[in-house]
């Protein structure tokens, strides 16, 4: 049996089993989870509080953020809340922390920056969780902090001896396929290393330090450049920068690799793919990836769009077909992508036997893991990379 004061520590850190089956939240997930709750209706009060502690106690950092606070929104806040939610979930959390610790990398964020961060968190907890608050409380959200900012720290140390923070890209053809719709082709200044499926971070020189994420549209390639598929969007400064105004010549900042949907090359597994929009573009990636690797599985794609004409990539993935008997290709039109695309992945099958990954706008991603699995196939073989929620909160 545990001495008291190591069960405590225990009960403190980390999960312990509550009966049969069942797991009991630690009494640090407890109090942090109330004060979450509790600072929920008033999220953007505490939001613009954290940032004018940091600024105003640390006015050598306002340099990293974007001019514009309203682009950065909540993101870094969201993270840090997000993180500590979940504190007895170390499977999940270890992950998502090393990514954020490697992705921060590319703002300048060094050890040192912490400190400053976690003094205005604490300080815009106290401040709006008023019911909630004491020292119990407090002492929970140091240690989670503590944990949370150490693991960011050693991740970004060991990607610091591997890969630079981040890369210039030199912009080398942009193709505009719609209106709203853009394929740009990079060349990065040195090795990129990333595997198909995957997504970056990208920065434009018209927003300074305002990232956003994109999916490589190809495996890696032999020359080294890289695609990506760009959709303007209303009131979407890197988006509409890139559609508009980028052209060759122009120099792009990336960060580091990301991302989990990638080709498991040890089955032979069917593959499902759902692309929506400009979603089809990591779909693409995995396309050439399985042909490069010579295998013969089948792979079944659905691109959907709401119009004929925002198939803007369907002319090169009916070519891949046509190249590859193992592939085929469906286009889907109409409705809204969030229930048109999985209902006619519904009328065809079974899939039961098949990997399952999915792209697109996040409505779409959450109705198709829904109705993925209403089909069944198990959540463990669906892959999608929901780059604004846990799976990669980073700017």
């Amino acid at each position: 049996m545990d001495a008291p004061s190591t069960r405590s520590a225990r009960r403190r850190t980390g999960r312990i089993p509550s009966g049969e089956g069942e797991v009991e939240p630690s009494p640090d997930a407890v109090l942090i989870r109330r004060t979450l709750a509790e600072i929920a209706p008033v999220a953007d009060r505490v939001t613009s509080y954290f940032y004018a502690l940091v600024f105003t106690a640390h006015p050598e950092v306002r340099g990293m953020f974007p001019v514009a606070m309203d682009t950065q929104r909540d993101r870094l806040l969201k993270a840090l809340l997000t993180a500590a939610e979940h504190i007895d979930n170390p499977d999940v959390l270890g992950p998502y922390l090393r990514r954020l610790g490697t992705g921060h990398r590319k703002y300048g964020t060094m050890a040192a920056h912490y400190p400053a961060v976690g003094e205005a968190l604490l300080g815009a907890l106290a401040r709006y969780a008023e019911l909630t608050w004491g020292s119990e409380t407090e002492a929970a959200w140091v240690r989670a902090y503590t944990a949370i900012s150490q693991i960011m720290i050693d991740a970004a140390s060991e990607d610091e001896i591997k890969a630079p923070a981040w890369w210039h890209a030199e912009v080398v053809s942009h193709d505009l396929r719609t209106s709203d719709i853009a394929v740009l082709t990079v060349r990065p200044d040195q090795p990129y290393p990333f595997v198909a499926g995957q997504y970056t971070s990208l920065e434009t020189p018209w927003w300074p330090r305002v990232w956003r994420h994109y999916s490589f549209a190809s495996a890696p390639r032999a020359d080294g450049l890289l695609s990506f598929h760009v959709k303007a969007v209303p009131a979407g400064w890197v988006s509409n920068a890139l559609v508009r105004h980028a052209r060759p010549g122009d120099v792009l900042r990336l960060g580091p690799p990301a991302g989990s949907m990638v080709v498991d090359h040890t089955t032979d597994n069917g593959m499902l793919c759902l692309g929506g929009g400009t979603g089809i573009a990591p779909i693409k990636a995995l396309i050439e990836d399985v042909a490069e690797h010579g295998e013969r599985r089948p792979m079944e794609v659905f691109f959907g769009a709401r119009s004929d004409h925002d198939l803007y990539d369907k002319d090169t993935l009916l070519g891949l077909q046509r190249s590859h008997p193992w592939l085929s290709v469906r286009p889907v039109i109409g409705g809204g992508l969030d229930g048109q695309l999985p209902q006619a992945v519904g009328e065809h099958g079974p899939w039961s036997s098949y990997d399952a990954f999915i792209s697109g706008p996040p409505a779409m991603i959450r109705s198709g893991v829904d109705a993925l699995k209403r089909i069944g196939i198990p959540g463990e073989r669906i892959r999608y990379d929901a780059v604004e929620e846990l799976a990669g909160v980073e700017g």
